[in-house]
């Protein structure tokens, strides 16, 4: 597996587009890893610091997402480094799109990711561009349609990405209009876990979990585990911590979702987050940035208890290495470990599920196909793997194979 695995890290991007904002001094960087099935997919995010080097990694990432969430296309990302609390955000997505729309046109698709909302931002300043929906360089690229089955595909994507969530099953506030993107990854990441305890014969009831990160991913998670019946005993956040090693209530939980993590319960993030690592746990599921993760906090977890870590956030360890460092080692050898590529694929599901013309989109279908989807990577390593230790290093040795054989 590692040999594959370096060989496919070594490999050269197949496209490196760079740009330089000359208003503001942004700088965006597109990579493709490749244009395999003659697409390649991966959101924009935008961070302060954000590197080139960082913006490959997520590309390479994508691509071996791909394997398991569909279409059979390359991998890609978009990164500009830029502070997005910056009220000239707008102002710099607006200029990078417009950069690179002849790819978007063409054979690249894009979406959300961090501090980059699909709904908010890519879709209104892309459409004003004149491209139908983010993904259009995929249908164009991969699918080669005509123009009646390109109208269809796209009109597909429009209706089932934004889709309002009405079934109350799928929503913590039917009243609040969250939208299939505001959930899914994070409902996919929860039912990773629930997956997991199914096929390795574990009993999922009581367990305890702590959450780091607490955006759009976290937050979902915490809901839907929660209502599994999971205990959260902890959330981390830059905006603060908060600690219950009985477990919050689902109440509890779907207030922290609708307002926030401040309460009367907060503790400030440089006092709790040393804290955090040494509360009893069964669950681990970071959600929060890359490379965030460090060995001497997941010693701590395995001390006090854990048996599972689910990857909420894409390349979750402090490793240099792009997929295979010594810290997701050392977890991978010590616990199961869900990777990053099968448990929060739901949004690129979504997307392939959509283009691929389905008969009726609905809550229940769209959720559905993203949990089916997520359970039939975890089967295919169940059926060949029994241990409930290095799953992370079987899932990549299916993946890779695939894309380097």
């Amino acid at each position: 597996m590692l040999k594959l695995l370096r060989k496919f890290e070594k490999m050269s991007p197949e496209i490196v587009f760079e740009w330089k904002d000359r208003e503001l001094g942004a700088e965006g960087w597109l990579v493709l890893n490749s244009l395999r099935g003659g697409a390649a997919g991966g959101g924009t995010r935008m961070r302060k610091g954000l590197s080139k080097q960082e913006v490959v990694s997520l590309a390479k990432t994508m691509e071996v997402k791909f394997t398991v969430s569909g279409p059979a296309i390359g991998g890609a990302k978009s990164g500009i480094n830029f502070d997005p609390m910056d009220p000239r955000k707008n102002d710099v997505l607006k200029r990078w799109y417009k950069a690179v729309m002849p790819l978007l046109k063409s054979y690249y698709g894009t979406g959300g990711d961090m501090n980059v909302d699909e709904i908010a931002d890519v879709i209104p300043i892309t459409e004003s561009y004149g491209l139908w929906h983010p993904q259009e360089g995929i249908v164009t690229g991969f699918f080669h349609p005509n123009e009646a089955e390109k109208v269809h595909k796209i009109g597909q994507l429009r209706l089932g990405v934004s889709k309002v969530i009405e079934d109350k099953e799928f929503t913590p506030d039917i009243r609040a209009k969250y939208t299939v993107a505001d959930l899914i990854t994070g409902y996919g990441v929860a039912e990773s876990i629930k997956h997991f305890y199914a096929l390795w014969q574990k009993d999922i009831t009581g367990k305890r979990a702590i959450i780091q990160g607490w955006g759009n991913v976290g937050s979902a998670v915490g809901y839907y585990l929660a209502k599994s019946g999971v205990r959260i005993v902890g959330i981390m956040d830059i905006n603060g911590v908060v600690i219950n090693e009985a477990g919050f209530t689902l109440d509890a939980i779907e207030a922290f979702y609708t307002k926030g993590l401040q309460s009367d319960q907060t503790i400030e993030f440089n006092v709790g987050n040393d804290m955090i690592w040494d509360v009893e746990t069964d669950i681990f599921v970071p959600c929060a940035g890359s490379r965030l993760v460090q060995i001497d906090q997941l010693e701590k977890l395995v001390k006090n208890g854990l048996e599972l870590i689910s990857c909420g956030a894409n390349v979750p360890f402090t490793d240099k290495e792009i997929f295979f460092g010594k810290t997701l080692a050392y977890a991978d050898n010590h616990v199961a470990v869900i990777p990053d590529f099968i448990a929060n694929c739901g949004m690129a599901r979504v997307f392939a599920f959509l283009m691929n013309g389905v008969k009726e989109i609905t809550d229940d279908t769209i959720f559905k196909d993203t949990s089916d989807t997520i359970y039939n990577a975890l089967a295919r390593i169940r059926k060949v793997h029994t241990s409930d230790r290095h799953i992370t290093k079987k899932a990549l040795e299916i993946a890779i194979s695939q894309l380097v054989n």
